[in-house]
C-alpha cells in the first residue's frame, strides 16, 4: 500500500506547483509594458503514479495518483506570425525609406512654387520678352542679365542640395544600417552561444530568446531574412527554442549568405563596396558579408538598406542608376541643352555697338555630367549686359535676336528628346510626383500589414491583465485548496498517532 504521508506528499506538489504559476503570473503582469517580452506559461504534469507497472506490483484497485509538478514554463509563440511580421516589416522600411528620400527631393526642388526653378525660368523668358520690346533700354539689359543669372543659380542650388542629400544617404548606409546590420548580427550571435551552453543542461531560456527575437525583428527590418532553429543537443527540454540560423534572402526566398551560422558559431560581418561610372560619379558596387560578394544587380533584399541603396545609386553595367542620380543626370541634361540653345542664338546676334556677338551667354562645361552644378554667367558677359546679343541685324532698335533668345527656351531640342527646356522639366516633376505618391502609398499600405501582423503577434504573445488576473484568481483559489487538502491531511495522521491506541491505558 501506498505511504502513510503520501497525501501530504501529494499536497506539497501542488503547493509548489501552484505557487511556480503564481509566480509566472505575476511575472506576466510585471513584464505587460515590456518590449518585445513574450508571455509565459506554466506546463503542469501529473508525477509518475502508484504503484509503477511491474509483475511484483501491489494488487490494489489501480495506479494512484501521486501529485502535479511544473514540467515546463513555456513562452507563448506563433512561429507562422513572426515569419510573417518580418517578411511584411523589410517591405515597409524599404518604400518607407523610398518615400523619406523622395520627399526629401521634392522638397529640394520645391514645385510648384514662386521661387523654383520653373518660375525664375519664366522670369527670364519674360525679360527677354521684354527687351526685345525695349531694345535700347539700359535697365531692360541689366534685368535680363540678372534673371539669366539667377536661373544659373538656381540650377547650381538644385544640384548642390541633390548631392549633399546624396551625401547623407552615403552617411546613413555607411554609419547607420551597416553599423546597426553588423550589431544586430553579433548580439544574436553572442546570444546563441549563451544559449547553446545553457540548453544542452535541462534550461528554458525565455528571457534570452526574447532578447533574440527583438534583434531579429530589427535586422528583419534591415535586410529581408529567413530564420531557422537548430537544437542545441544534450539534455535540451522538448520547449527549448534552439539555436537560430539566420540567412539572407533574395526576394524570391532564395538563400544568398548565411549571417550568423550556429555551426561555425559566428556571424558575417556587412561592407559595402563603391565604385565609379566613367563620369566619376559613385556608386553601390556590390555588398559583402564575410567572404560572400553579392552584385548590387542580384541584392534583391527588400528592407532598409536596399531602400537605402535605390535611392543613393548603383552600378549597373558600367552605368550609375537610382533615384538620385537619375534626378541629377536630367538636370545636368536639362541645364547643358538649355545653355547650348541660349549661346547659339547669342553667338549670331549683335551686341549693343552692333557688333556680333561671337560670345556665349552662359558657360555650362564640355559635357552634360556637372552641367547643373556648374553652369554660369560666361566670363564676357558677366556684369556686362551691353554684350547680350539683341539685335537681329546691327540697329539698335532692332529686338529680333532677342526674341529669338525667349523662342530658345520654348522651342523643341534635339538634346531633350524633341522637347522644350519647360517641357523637359515638367516632365521630370511629373514623374518624380507620380513616384512619391506610389512610394508613398506602399509605405503606407505596407505600414498597415505589419501593424495587422504585429496585432496578431500581439494577440497571441502579449500580456493580457484581464487574463493573467483571471490566472491568478484560479492559481491562488488552487494554492489554497492544495493547503487544505495538507491540513486534513495532517489532522487525519494527528488522529492516527495521537488518538489511535489509548484504550485500556
Amino acid at each position: 500500500m501506498g505511504s502513510t504521508f503520501q497525501g501530504l506528499e501529494i499536497a506539497r506538489s501542488a503547493l509548489f506547483a501552484q505557487q511556480t504559476a503564481l509566480y509566472t503570473t505575476s511575472n506576466n503582469i510585471a513584464n505587460a509594458n515590456t518590449k518585445g517580452y513574450t508571455r509565459q506559461r506554466v506546463n503542469f504534469e501529473q508525477i509518475s503514479p502508484y504503484p509503477a507497472a511491474g509483475l511484483n506490483r501491489p494488487q490494489i484497485a489501480g495506479q494512484q495518483g501521486t501529485g502535479v509538478q511544473a514540467g515546463s514554463i513555456e513562452r507563448i509563440r506563433n512561429s507562422y506570425l513572426d515569419a510573417q511580421y518580418r517578411s511584411q516589416t523589410g517591405t515597409a522600411a524599404y518604400w518607407s525609406m523610398k518615400s523619406e528620400a523622395l520627399s526629401r527631393m521634392e522638397g529640394v526642388i520645391n514645385e510648384p512654387s514662386d521661387s523654383g526653378l520653373s518660375a525664375v525660368l519664366d522670369d527670364f523668358w519674360s525679360s527677354l520678352q521684354d527687351l526685345s520690346a525695349t531694345p535700347e533700354e539700359s535697365g531692360a539689359r541689366s534685368v535680363a542679365l540678372e534673371k539669366g543669372k539667377a536661373v544659373a543659380e538656381t540650377f547650381n542650388y538644385i544640384s548642390g542640395s541633390l548631392t549633399n542629400v546624396r551625401g547623407d544617404l552615403r552617411d546613413q548606409i555607411d554609419n547607420v544600417s551597416v553599423k546597426s546590420i553588423n550589431s544586430y548580427m553579433n548580439q544574436i550571435n553572442e546570444l546563441n552561444k549563451q544559449i547553446a551552453e545553457m540548453e544542452p543542461h535541462g534550461m528554458v531560456t525565455n528571457d534570452l530568446y526574447d532578447k533574440r527575437d527583438v534583434l531579429i525583428d530589427e535586422l528583419s527590418s534591415m535586410v529581408n531574412i529567413k530564420v531557422e532553429y537548430q537544437d542545441s543537443g544534450g539534455l535540451a527540454p522538448t520547449a527549448a527554442q534552439g539555436i537560430a540560423k539566420i540567412t539572407l534572402v533574395d526576394d524570391q526566398g532564395a538563400a544568398q549568405a548565411v549571417l550568423v551560422d550556429p555551426e561555425t558559431k559566428t556571424y558575417q560581418p556587412l561592407s559595402i563596396q563603391y565604385g565609379q561610372d566613367e563620369n566619376g560619379m559613385e556608386a553601390v558596387e556590390s555588398i559583402t558579408f564575410g567572404d560572400t560578394e553579392i552584385a548590387v544587380e542580384d541584392f534583391t533584399s527588400k528592407g532598409e538598406l536596399k531602400g537605402l541603396i535605390d535611392s543613393y545609386g548603383y552600378l549597373e553595367d558600367g552605368s550609375v542608376k537610382g533615384t538620385y542620380p537619375e534626378m541629377m543626370k536630367n538636370l545636368d541634361k536639362m541645364a547643358f541643352n538649355f545653355a547650348q540653345a541660349i549661346n547659339a542664338v547669342q553667338q549670331t546676334g549683335y551686341t549693343k555697338g552692333g557688333v556680333v556677338s561671337g560670345i556665349d551667354f552662359f558657360d555650362a562645361g564640355g559635357s552634360e555630367y556637372g552641367a547643373a552644378a556648374n553652369i554660369s554667367l560666361s566670363d564676357e558677359i558677366d556684369g556686362n549686359p551691353d554684350l547680350i546679343a539683341v539685335s537681329a541685324d546691327g540697329t539698335s532698335g532692332n529686338g529680333d535676336n532677342a526674341k529669338k533668345l525667349s523662342e530658345a527656351m520654348r522651342s523643341p531640342l534635339d538634346g531633350l528628346g524633341g522637347t522644350s527646356v519647360s517641357s523637359f522639366y515638367e516632365g521630370m516633376i511629373g514623374t518624380l510626383g507620380v513616384n512619391a505618391q506610389e512610394a508613398k502609398r506602399q509605405a503606407t499600405n505596407s505600414t498597415s500589414l505589419v501593424d495587422q501582423a504585429d496585432l496578431q503577434r500581439q494577440s497571441v504573445s502579449s500580456v493580457s491583465l484581464d487574463e493573467e488576473m483571471t490566472n491568478m484568481i484560479k492559481f491562488q483559489h488552487a494554492y489554497n485548496a492544495a493547503a487544505r487538502s495538507m491540513t486534513a491531511t495532517d489532522e487525519m495522521l494527528d488522529t492516527i498517532i495521537n488518538n489511535m491506541g489509548l484504550v485500556g491505558r
